[in-house]
């Protein structure tokens, strides 16, 4: 299992572009990167031309990442597993390599969404199929082009496991990949996980032609929505002022790379939800998210604005326009009313 290194071995299960590019990340900084690919053909082609053409173009693997036909031989192999596959896959995947885990073998979830009937986070998914395995979450402003391209970037580990989050952050740090620890499991999640739902919006403002002003109010308030949900789900406030939180907002809501920001604009240009996802290559995390938040914020009692008209626009043919004036006719209110 120990690599010869004095870094751990890295298993990354999921080769999306999140995925390759944690992969092409550590292989730079010196890390035995074992990645498995879920298709088969992807293998095959990541094997041969060394490059994800599909999922992360123009980046090139470096010779520490390994490309692994099947889970269970890069799990044997590893020291650390991470899971980069996306929300809607992550039960079917954790259950698979249930029985390939060693005890004690350092879980890590970079999936940033949530399951859209239960409304459960990944590092409960996971610790449901893998009872008594540690478990960490990664999350931040961290757009994987960028990371990829060797970009300065920030993230958060988090776990209620502080050993285990200096274990991962000694892991993954890097000259260009600085890594900070949080205890704040459900904070840290549902920050990289209701930031999408927010992007979306930041997509329809711009593609109605809204101004600054617009938007700073959007990713403001849905900041608050973020904030009021968390903590009723027994997250801190203050996790939603860090990386996780505006940190990713930020990155999500302004970057034209975003998949969730993508989504939203093309909706306020008139195209539909199913020919925008029909003709995505990888998952807007924010779409089926929405779904889970509307309902998870039913069951806390939280009140998303935001996130319900965004729903009415996703799932119930609101027109962007009429969700807008819905937001701003909505009755007064006091600024910090319902922290």
């Amino acid at each position: 299992m120990k690599s010869d290194s004095s870094f751990p071995t890295i298993a990354i299960i999921g080769a999306g572009s999140w995925g390759t590019a944690l992969a092409a990340l550590l292989g730079r900084q010196g890390r035995r990167v074992l990645l498995w690919p879920r298709r088969a053909e992807q293998a095959e082609a990541l094997a041969k031309t060394r490059e994800n053409h599909l999922y992360l173009p123009g980046v090139a693997l470096p010779a520490a990442v390994e490309i692994c036909r099947e889970a269970e031989a890069a799990i044997a192999e590893s020291d650390i597993v991470i899971l980069a596959v996306p929300a809607k896959g992550m039960r079917e995947i954790a259950r698979r390599i249930a029985g390939h885990i060693p005890a004690g073998r350092p879980l890590l979830s970079a999936a940033k969404g949530l399951e859209p009937d239960s409304g459960k986070r990944m590092s409960e998914i996971i610790g449901e199929a893998l009872p008594g395995q540690p478990i960490a979450v990664l999350s931040g402003p961290n757009l994987a082009n960028e990371v990829a391209a060797g970009a300065p970037t920030t993230t958060v580990v988090a776990s209620r496991e502080s050993e285990l989050c200096k274990l991962i952050q000694s892991a993954l740090m890097g000259p260009t990949f600085r890594v900070y620890t949080n205890s704040d499991v459900i904070g840290v999640e549902l920050g990289g996980a209701l930031k999408n739902i927010v992007a979306i919006g930041a997509g329809i403002s711009d593609g109605l032609g809204f101004g600054d002003n617009t938007k700073a109010a959007l990713v403001t308030r849905g900041l608050a929505e973020m904030t009021r949900l968390g903590v009723a789900m027994g997250a801190r406030a203050l996790t939603f002022q860090g990386l996780s939180g505006i940190g990713d907002l930020m990155a999500t809501c302004a970057s034209p790379h975003s998949r969730n920001y993508k989504v939203g604009f093309r909706l306020a240009q008139g195209e539909s939800l199913s020919a925008i996802v029909s003709g995505m290559d990888q998952i807007a995390e924010g779409v089926p998210t929405t779904q889970a938040a509307v309902k998870l914020a039913a069951r806390y009692q939280a009140d998303m604005p935001i996130a319900t008209h965004l729903h009415g626009v996703l799932f119930e043919g609101v027109a962007p326009k009429t969700a807008v004036t819905g937001l701003m006719s909505r009755p007064a209110r006091d600024e910090w009313e319902g922290y």
